[in-house]
């Protein structure tokens, strides 16, 4: 995930109990716009605002980061003060720009004025009050989130676990009543936020009217180039591609559940897939699932988890073996012993996926990075695990915050994370307005495409996996590995905005949050709650990007364009012969071609910047098709005779026809 100001307030983060700590005080009033200067031009406003952002940004994005790794009342507090005064100056600035409307401008500087209408994922209304309260509403909702945990017990029985231990249950478990509590337990995390999350979409709605949109939601898709009903319907057509693909594999996952399970347990009504059941609380990826999903159980090796293992074991073999301090205990010095370790693998794993970019000729990362990231979960206070990229001063000092551990997914979301870094890394010559991805699906997709690059070859040759053997059920394997990952996530990355676009045009009334929701988890993923979901319940705000009040569309439009990136730059290697073998690690000119898209930033249209990396300048899901075909064709077989495809019934949208597959 991208996070810095240019996003704001897509992750103002908090804790619990601002009203609490908070004094009864005047709300800050927004800094009023200057009279129009005599002889200001267009090209020196902007001029003006890149100079100011650039002396903003470091103060918003120390107290966000600050808020993020020391989740406390004081940081929480700071935080929504940072986000008031920028969303306040932000108004200003936009105020200010309305004085250029009508005139004949230079493409780049009517460029940079619409870009700063669009500036950002939260927009506040001019009331001063109204925009304190919406940061104080987003500052709470993410501390909810950042510090949620779920507990059971009473008195010295009682005992809590959090996101990464109720996880950890849905990875690794498969005792059905386990899991189905671990994944009902995180969802109690985001009841409280119901009214909250009310109020903050009147006001963000308030805030987009104002600047011209018909609600919040609109003014999210107008950030492409192309008028929001484009954009919504680019985003439907590109899923209308992918969709029998991601049918063949839920058809082949809930056989295998149903193997599992029992028939009784591993569906739900309608031939949906239970939501407990996927590995993961958001059904979204499914990769902890391979130990059941799994086609060829002895062909390849593609246990990364266990290279991981070791790696952590000898780290901690080393840090064991070293002298201990005088004076310490026996617990004192093995707790010692496993922190160093695990600082010393969850880096290790992060030079690993550094190697990859510093291979294609990229930069290493600048040593602040190393000292300022946070790499695992401190053991002494809250702080928000959700993996982000951070560019705190758009001048090269970037850091990651994650609360890394040995394992295959961990490891992905790295090399992902990574992709962010350097994007920023490449573009920081831009000037601050441009600093973005081309689209925000660009950004998500850039450490992607090093992903899919990550073929059992590569894998082997790092030390990950053992080297492959060649065969047909290897290559099987191989693509099941990553279809669990970014097939299945094509669907969730479609239905989260699908769901806030309508709460933000009101055709999702607040009484209806939760049926909605499972509406539309059910229409596009085939996921369904084995449990009823009433509205007692706010199961959105389980899923970090709605409390964080980050846009989602990026994410699917970025699971499309990584395999066009991708595609494009395993051309520019010279690459021969199927899509899926491909890996351009090492290559100096693919490299080339990558590092020259990212220094482009948000300087021109994206469909401008596409074209120069793919020659074309549509998203196209064509080679997503390319790169899954034998798989596609083996689940069709493996699915034969079987009722495909699930009912919906109940949703909005007229339930999907069951068919027979092959």
């Amino acid at each position: 995930m991208k996070l810095r100001h240019a996003l704001l307030a897509t992750a103002v983060i908090g804790t619990l109990g601002l009203a609490a700590c908070k004094r009864d005080a005047e709300p800050a009033a927004a800094p009023p716009a200057p009279a129009a200067q005599p002889g200001e031009t267009a090209d020196q406003f902007v001029a003006r605002v890149n100079e100011e952002v650039r002396k903003l940004s470091t103060e918003l994005n120390s107290a966000q980061w600050l808020s993020n790794t020391y989740i406390n009342g004081d940081s929480e507090l700071i935080a929504a003060k940072a986000n008031e005064r920028w969303l306040a100056q932000l108004n200003v600035w936009i105020e200010q720009s309305k004085r250029y409307d009508g005139q004949q401008l230079k493409p780049e500087t009517a460029r940079a004025l619409k870009l700063l209408k669009l500036w950002t994922a939260m927009p506040a209304p001019k009331d001063p009050k109204k925009l304190e309260e919406l940061t104080q509403l987003a500052t709470r909702m993410e501390g909810m989130y950042g510090a949620g945990s779920y507990c059971t017990g009473e008195g010295a029985a009682r005992t809590c676990r959090d996101i990464g231990q109720l996880s950890d249950v849905l990875a690794k478990s498969r005792d059905y009543d386990a899991q189905l509590d671990a994944w009902q337990g995180w969802h109690t995390i985001s009841v409280p936020m119901r009214k909250d999350y009310v109020r903050f979409t009147e006001l963000v709605n308030e805030g987009a009217k104002e600047m011209g949109f018909a609600d919040a939601g609109e003014m999210w898709r107008s950030g492409y180039d192309m008028s929001p009903a484009e954009l919504a319907s680019e985003s439907d057509r590109l899923w209308g591609q992918v969709k029998p693909l991601y049918e063949q594999l839920h058809c082949y996952a809930r056989t295998r559940l149903d193997a599992q399970y029992g028939k009784d347990k591993g569906e739900v009504a309608g031939g949906l897939l239970p939501a407990h059941l996927m590995g993961n609380l958001w059904q979204q990826d499914w990769s902890n699932l391979w130990d059941i999903l799994q086609p060829y159980k002895a062909a390849g090796s593609l246990d990364i988890n266990s290279a991981l293992e070791r790696m952590a074991a000898a780290d901690l073999a080393r840090e064991l073996a070293k002298p201990a301090a005088a004076g310490t205990s026996a617990a004192e010095r093995s707790f010692a012993a496993q922190r160093a370790a695990q600082l010393a693998t969850a880096k290790a794993m992060t030079e690993r996926a550094q190697d990859f970019y510093v291979s294609l000729g990229m930069p290493k990362l600048p040593e602040s990075y190393w000292q300022k990231s946070q790499f695992i979960k401190p053991m002494d206070r809250d702080v928000v695990c959700h993996a982000s990229a951070w560019d705190m001063n758009m001048a090269g000092d970037v850091r990651t915050k994650m609360c890394i551990v040995p394992s295959e997914e961990e490891l992905t979301t790295i090399y992902h994370e990574l992709g962010h870094i350097y994007y920023d890394l490449a573009y920081n010559k831009q000037p601050p307005i441009f600093q973005n991805g081309a689209h925000d699906g660009f950004h998500e997709a850039i450490g992607d495409t090093i992903v899919l690059a990550m073929t059992p070859q590569y894998l082997a040759s790092v030390g990950l996996v053992d080297a492959p053997k060649q065969s047909q059920e290897a290559l099987i394997n191989a693509q099941m590995r990553m279809a669990l990952a970014k097939v299945a996530f094509l669907p969730f990355g479609l239905m989260i905005d699908r769901w806030r676009w309508g709460v933000f045009d009101g055709s999702i009334k607040p009484d209806g949050y939760n049926k909605a929701w499972w509406e539309l988890k059910a229409k596009y993923q085939g996921v369904g709650p084995a449990t009823a979901r009433g509205e007692d319940f706010f199961d959105p705000g389980a899923k970090y990007h709605v409390p964080g009040n980050t846009p989602y569309t990026r994410y699917f439009l970025s699971h499309i364009l990584q395999f066009q990136f991708y595609k494009a730059l395993c051309d520019a290697s010279g690459h021969k012969g199927p899509l899926y073998e491909c890996s351009f690690y090492g290559n100096k000119e693919a490299g080339q071609r990558y590092w020259a898209m990212l220094s482009k930033g948000n300087s021109q249209p994206w469909q401008q910047t596409m074209k120069e990396l793919t020659g074309g300048e549509k998203m196209d899901a064509s080679a997503v098709l390319e790169y899954f075909a034998p798989l596609q064709t083996w689940l069709k077989e493996q699915n034969a005779g079987s009722t495909c495809g699930w009912n919906a019934a109940g949703t909005v949208a007229a339930p999907a026809t069951p068919a027979k597959a092959g």
